[in-house]
C-alpha cells in the first residue's frame, strides 16, 4: 500500500496491483471504451455493454458517459494510477505548489503544479474559486507522438514481478499511468511543450537537456514516481491541508480514489481536446472553468 509519510492504515488511500483475476480486454474495446469519457451513461449501461462484447462497446462510444473512464480503467490488467482532486475542500492555500518546488527544487518564476484562481459573482455574492493545475497524465498524451527522439524498448516491472515491455522516447508513458521524462535524452526541442493542450510543461531555467548541451531540459510534474515506487503518495498528496487529494490506483476497486470515485460526480479539464486525463475534479464549476477559460 502507498502512504503518507509517516502514516499507516486509512491514509495509505492506494493499493497496489492484487492478484485478482482480470479480463484483458482487446485494443479495440479498451479504444471504444476510453472514447467513452464525455457522455452521460449509467455505469449500469457501461457493464451492460462491456458484457455484449465490442457491438455494446460500439453503442456505448456513441454515448460517451463522464464516468466512464474509471470504470474503464478497471477492466484493465495491471495498476493504472490517477489523481482526485475535491474543490469543495481546496482552500486555496497553495501548500501543493510549495510541497512541489521544495521536493524537486524547482526553479524560481515555473511551476510542476500550480493553483489558478477565478472570481464569479457581484457585491456580496462574489466568491473566489481555486483550480489546482497540474500535468494530467493523459491516457491519450499528445506530448508523447511529437518527440522526435527514436523510441526504445523499456521494461517496467509490476509490484508482483511480472514485467510490461513498452517503447520509451524522451517523453513517454509508463504502463501504470504517469507521463515522464527521460532527461537524459531530451534534446530540448519544446514539440512536446507546444503539444501539451494544458500549458504546463516549461523549459527549466537552469537544467540542461540530457542530449543536447545547447538546449534547455523540459520539464513538468511527475506524479513524485520517485515516491510512489516507494509506497509513498506524492508530495502534494501528502501536504495538502484539506485532504482534497486523493491519489491511487484505479484499477484497485479498494483503494480510496476507486471509492471516491464511485461515490461522486466528476470532471475532467479541457474534455474537448480528448487526451483522457487522469486527473478528475470534484465540483469542478463549469460556469468558471469552461471549455479551458482562464484555465491555459
Amino acid at each position: 500500500r502507498l502512504c503518507r509519510s509517516g502514516e499507516i492504515g486509512r491514509a495509505a488511500g492506494i493499493g497496489r496491483f492484487r492478484n485478482m483475476e482480470v479480463k484483458r480486454m482487446s485494443d479495440k474495446e479498451a479504444e471504444l471504451l476510453e472514447e467513452a469519457v464525455d457522455k452521460k451513461f449509467t455505469r449500469r449501461d457501461l457493464f451492460k455493454a462491456v458484457g455484449t462484447g465490442a457491438a455494446g462497446l460500439a453503442v456505448l462510444a456513441a454515448g460517451k458517459p463522464r464516468q466512464a473512464l474509471a470504470e474503464v480503467r478497471r477492466q484493465l490488467a495491471g495498476a493504472r494510477y490517477a489523481l482526485v482532486i475535491d474543490l469543495r475542500r481546496c482552500i486555496g492555500c497553495k501548500a501543493c505548489s510549495v510541497a512541489c518546488k521544495s521536493e524537486f527544487d524547482v526553479r524560481l518564476g515555473v511551476f510542476r503544479a500550480s493553483v489558478k484562481e477565478h472570481e464569479k459573482g457581484k457585491g456580496g455574492e462574489r466568491r473566489r474559486y481555486f483550480l489546482p493545475w497540474l500535468c494530467n497524465h493523459c491516457g491519450k498524451p499528445p506530448c508523447v507522438p511529437v518527440c522526435p527522439v527514436e523510441p526504445r524498448k523499456a521494461i517496467h516491472r509490476w509490484s508482483d514481478g511480472s514485467t510490461t515491455e513498452y517503447k520509451k522516447r524522451a517523453t513517454f508513458k509508463r504502463p501504470d499511468g504517469p507521463v515522464l521524462i527521460d532527461y537524459d535524452r531530451c534534446i530540448g526541442c519544446g514539440n512536446c511543450v507546444q503539444a501539451c493542450p494544458y500549458k504546463v510543461r516549461f523549459f527549466d531555467p537552469v537544467k540542461i537537456a540530457g542530449a543536447n548541451r545547447k538546449a534547455k531540459a523540459v520539464d513538468k510534474c511527475t506524479f513524485c514516481v520517485h515516491r510512489i515506487d516507494e509506497g509513498v503518495v506524492p508530495s502534494c498528496v501528502n501536504t495538502c491541508l484539506g485532504r482534497a487529494r486523493i491519489f491511487g490506483d484505479i484499477n484497485d476497486p479498494q483503494s480510496e480514489i476507486s471509492q471516491v470515485l464511485d461515490e461522486n460526480d466528476f470532471d475532467i479539464l479541457l474534455s474537448e481536446e480528448g487526451t483522457i486525463p487522469q486527473v478528475f475534479y470534484i465540483s469542478l464549476d463549469k460556469d468558471v472553468y469552461d471549455k479551458g477559460v482562464d484555465t491555459r
